[in-house]
């Protein structure tokens, strides 16, 4: 039996995935949207992410190849770590303490990383002129939950450096028309600037 949390990740990793085996290989040191990363990067930081899932229970990514050497390999190997977890309910179980607060390792993986690859799909298919269209689902979730945090959080979150050097969760909200789609909204709220080209 698998959990609705597990197939909304797996759902998830299938999309990104499919834009990660799409690059050529001459479009991964591309700019994308996020300011400083490539298309590579942004790779990377998704397979941080899920080095970061593993942490509370004391795991770390299995081997693999790096991002550097095959981004494919690099996620697929990230992927089947989370997906295992998930798939043990003595594990997607486990309480586990967070910056959200203690909370079964299932939903920190559902809050984070698996809210994340919708975000960043956004990010490497701009970069590598893909189809950037956001699962209407996932934008509406997406949507929900970053206009439910509180403002001060909020404002943490748009600080850089506020959770550690180098992170920056969201940047400042993107003004756009009235008549914005609802994924032109939210990615100008976290930040993005859904115009953006390479």
């Amino acid at each position: 039996m698998t959990s609705e949390i597990a197939d909304r990740y797996r759902r998830r990793a299938d999309a990104f995935e499919r834009k990660v085996v799409s690059v050529r290989p001459d479009q991964w040191p591309d700019p994308s949207p996020c300011a400083r990363w490539t298309a590579r990067d942004v790779v990377r930081h998704i397979v941080d992410m899920h080095g970061a899932m593993l942490a509370p229970l004391g795991r770390s990514l299995s081997p693999a190849p790096s991002v550097d050497d095959d981004p494919v390999a690099a996620f697929r190997a990230a992927r089947a770590d989370v997906e295992a977890i998930l798939a043990d309910p003595g594990l997607a179980t486990r309480p586990c303490d967070t910056p959200s607060g203690r909370l079964p390792v299932e939903r920190h993986v559902d809050q984070v990383v698996s809210e994340d690859l919708p975000l960043h799909g956004w990010d490497l298919a701009r970069a590598t002129s893909q189809d950037d269209t956001i699962d209407p689902e996932d934008v509406e979730l997406a949507w929900a939950s970053v206009r439910a945090v509180p403002d001060e959080l909020m404002e943490k979150l748009r600080t850089p450096g506020a959770f550690g050097p180098d992170i920056e969760v969201f940047g400042p909200e993107v003004k756009l028309g009235e008549d914005a789609s609802p994924q032109d909204r939210l990615l100008a709220f976290i930040g993005r600037d859904p115009h953006w080209r390479p």
